[in-house]
């Protein structure tokens, strides 16, 4: 029977992992802070400790430090400890090990694209911590051999930040947001969870994971909307509007480091900038995204990233 350690197993993507493996047979570690749902706890904290992975044939990373933190703030530092130098004990401790990592597509230099997103995609100039402590972490792991997956805004059943941010900006039956619509990848949990544990036997390297075909953001959002008996119109901001509002709240966000600012210069971008990934190079050793935001029953959607 194969051991496999799933860090972050008590979160949205590590519980959807841990409890999939061990569906499918598998003896599950989960590592972390808090126990998950499946298997054995091991106690670890991400931003101080080396994990004790004894026993493990796979590692599979997704522990990880979310949001959207002031420059400068503790919660910046948090995040780097977390996911960079966590990821650095995380490689010590899995030395001879398969690891599979998940980082994000936020990796990615922002910019108009016109066509779909590759991994040889430049990565540099990001807009907030988030994805400047992902790519840090993440090209530990390539050194290290690490097979790496990018999804990009990944939702699905327990999801605690994409849906519950966008439900909590519905104002007064509105949801206003910035620049028209585009055209969006998304990657929905059960599409990586399978991509998680198919990984181990590809070529290191980084791989994009998506849903089948990018969404139109705004149906998208309405599908989202109706799946919680949501009952809003959407409304659009000119971009640099949202660009400056996001800016000022930004800065006045300085001013209280411990709370994050309610619209950042990364929000903005991740709603307003057409990201569609290529998944070519991760369909060719043999996955394929099964699932889609429309299929099943609506109540699926229900979050609780």
């Amino acid at each position: 029977m194969t051991t496999i350690a799933v860090t972050g197993a008590s979160g949205f993507c590590g519980s959807h992992v841990a409890t999939t493996a061990a569906a499918r047979g598998a003896d599950v570690l989960c590592v972390g802070r808090r126990p998950g749902p499946v298997g054995r706890h091991i106690p670890w904290d991400a931003g101080h400790e080396v994990p004790d992975l004894s026993g493990a044939d796979l590692v599979v990373h997704c522990a990880a430090a979310v949001g959207d933190p002031v420059p400068g703030s503790p919660a910046e530092a948090t995040m780097r400890a977390v996911n960079v130098d966590g990821a650095a004990r995380l490689l010590k401790a899995a030395a001879g090990r398969p690891v599979v990592w998940v980082s994000s597509a936020s990796v990615y230099a922002p910019g108009p694209s016109r066509s779909p997103l590759t991994e040889d995609h430049p990565v540099r100039g990001h807009l907030n911590a988030y994805g400047r402590t992902k790519a840090a972490g993440e090209a530990l792991a390539l050194a290290a051999g690490a097979v790496v997956l990018r999804p990009r805004a990944v939702y699905g059943p327990g999801d605690p930040h994409l849906v519950p941010r966008l439900l909590s900006r519905v104002r007064h039956g509105l949801l206003v947001l910035p620049g028209p619509s585009v055209p969006l990848s998304l990657t929905a949990v059960e599409n990586l969870t399978d991509a998680c544990l198919l990984a181990a036997d590809w070529p290191p390297g980084a791989y994009n994971i998506a849903d089948p075909t990018p969404y139109d953001r705004d149906q998208a959002i309405h599908t989202v909307l109706r799946a919680h008996a949501v009952r809003a119109r959407i409304a659009h901001i000119p971009l640099p509007v949202a660009r400056a509002v996001a800016s000022a709240a930004q800065r006045a966000a300085r001013l209280r480091p411990h709370a994050q600012p309610p619209l950042t210069r990364y929000a903005v971008d991740q709603l307003a900038r057409s990201v569609v990934l290529d998944v070519s190079r991760a369909a060719s050793q043999g996955w394929t995204a099964g699932r889609s935001l429309g299929d099943g029953p609506l109540s699926s959607l229900t979050a609780t990233t």
